[in-house]
């Protein structure tokens, strides 16, 4: 009985020991809150820069933090599956469902989709499809057929133009060793060549930015040494200078300091922790005079064939840059022209040009494949798409409205992971992509995302060619606008070759004395 009063007793003051721990910590925890609301009201009440706290001190900081948590619910929680911008969860579960190596390749119960939205495009199925058997693999067209080096691509469908930098070292990673396992081309963006990109041994398109970073001069201007030495690395098959892009043109790229580390800036040929912009264009291009000049110098220094990319709105340049063209000769065209649409890029870009400036790729391919056309050079020069294009339905369509080969960016971003937390400028990616900070780098792991993003390149040309054979034919750079109805204001379709005709008359040669 004795023991059994001591047990009872020892427990009595247990129970009250941790009462008045927990009293305490409820008071500490209290007092802490207390001290925290008092500091946060005093901050709110004094400063001068938000009406909203400081006439609704502390409560007030939920505005704000309900923005910034906004995109994320929307994205999950409220938006449906065709709504949410950029892209919508439709979307971005193909590229995902695409990517994955364990996939079901069926749906059910009928699209989501809404076939009455204007501008909607539509494939004409043919009557008697292509048996499986008649399809025949696409042999892409040649690039730069006059050139001391020309390129066979092997694939319609390639990785667009991300630089290193505003890429993670782990991203361009997967992506180089990516495309060298489905066997396309990737291209460096403006942000120089990298061992990043050199680890796969795939084919690269080296991209010089108004910057030229990884061939500039002290000054910013073309570095013929140094682009002679990168030019004759046998992974290189391409040169494109870049113009203008989706994002933003009209204006430079941006890196901000956070971005720029030692590596990068080495690479980039710039100071490292520094705000990095690149001007509005090239200062020594300031014509279609200047650029075919600027075209035949690279080319002649590298032997390879040199492209332009640009953001087509002003038919004015394109009938400028033809007529040139026809003036000097037909050798003196660029070897590829990439379209790029106005819809907005990966890059950080200021608002007005994201949403305002820059006619959208559905606008500028047609303008830029009819002008080619009109001008008897569209055998001479290949035609790329780039814009938004991340599923088989706008690859399909590009193919079908004049394009050679079609690009994308933000659909391997999708293979790779990306989530659209939308924090592609600010070096907080939660996904290890757009970032430098090392340990968000962590996350990302190359060899396996590398899987995905050929996984994907294979999975969309697969479904490109399926919707080649619906319409008929065997192959699918045959689509063209005959193949597809694009829907009206009214909800009724006409075909693309209607409202889209390819022209009539060639502009006649002028016959030089």
């Amino acid at each position: 009985m004795e023991c059994m009063g001591h047990r009872l007793i020892f427990d009595d003051i247990k129970m009250d020991w941790l009462s008045t721990l927990f009293a305490s910590v409820v008071g500490y925890i209290a007092a802490a809150a207390i001290l925290v609301f008092a500091v946060l009201f005093w901050l709110d009440v004094n400063q001068q820069q938000d009406a909203v706290r400081r006439n609704y001190p502390v409560l007030g900081r939920f505005r704000g933090l309900f923005i910034y948590l906004g995109e994320f619910f929307r994205s999950y929680f409220f938006a449906a599956d065709r709504e949410e911008l950029p892209f919508n969860r439709a979307e971005r579960e193909w590229v995902d469902h695409a990517s994955s190596t364990t996939k079901e390749d069926t749906l059910a119960f009928g699209s989501t989709r809404s076939l009455a939205v204007p501008g909607t495009p539509i494939f004409v199925n043919s009557a008697f499809p292509k048996l499986d058997e008649e399809y025949k693999d696409t042999q892409p067209k040649l690039i730069g057929p006059a050139c001391k080096t020309p390129y066979q691509p092997n694939r319609l469908f390639n990785i667009s133009g991300m630089s290193y930098g505003a890429l993670s070292d782990p991203a361009i990673q997967a992506l180089s060793l990516g495309a060298s396992k489905a066997g396309c081309w990737l291209n460096t963006g403006e942000g120089g060549l990298s061992k990043a990109h050199l680890l796969g041994n795939c084919d690269i398109v080296f991209q010089i930015g108004t910057a030229k970073y990884g061939v500039r001069t002290e000054a910013g201007l073309l570095d013929e040494t140094k682009l002679a030495r990168l030019a004759h690395r046998p992974q290189v098959k391409m040169i494109e200078i870049k113009l203008s892009q989706g994002a933003k043109p009209g204006k430079g790229g941006i890196l901000p300091a956070a971005k720029i580390t030692k590596q990068v800036a080495d690479i980039r040929g710039i100071p490292e922790g520094v705000d990095s912009f690149s001007p509005n264009r090239h200062p020594d291009i300031g014509d279609v005079t200047e650029l075919l000049d600027q075209i035949d110098r690279i080319r002649r220094i590298s032997g390879k064939p040199v492209g332009i990319k640009a953001v087509v709105s002003d038919d004015t340049f394109l009938e400028d840059l033809c007529a040139e063209i026809r003036h000097r000769g037909s050798l003196s065209a660029p070897d590829f022209i990439t379209v790029d649409g106005g819809e907005g890029g990966t890059g950080a870009s200021p608002m007005p040009l994201m949403d305002l400036v820059g006619l959208p790729l559905r606008e500028g391919l047609i303008m830029t494949a009819n002008t080619l056309v009109r001008y008897d050079l569209r055998s001479r020069i290949r035609l790329i798409a780039s814009g938004k294009l991340i599923t088989p339905g706008q690859v399909a369509w590009a193919m079908a409205a004049g394009a050679d080969f079609a690009v994308s960016a933000r659909g391997f971003m999708f293979a790779l992971g990306c989530i659209q937390a939308l924090k592609c400028n600010k070096n907080t990616c939660p996904t290890g992509i757009t970032t430098n900070d090392v340990r968000l780098q962590k996350g990302l792991n190359a060899e396996s995302k590398a899987v995905r993003v050929a996984t994907y390149i294979k999975e969309l040309t697969h479904e490109v060619q399926m919707i080649a054979r619906s319409c008929g034919v065997s192959q699918a750079d045959k689509l063209d606008r005959h193949h597809v109805r694009l829907v009206g204001a009214t909800g009724s379709s006409e075909r693309m070759d209607i409202l889209h005709p390819w022209p009539a008359t060639k502009v006649p040669y002028i016959v030089k004395n």
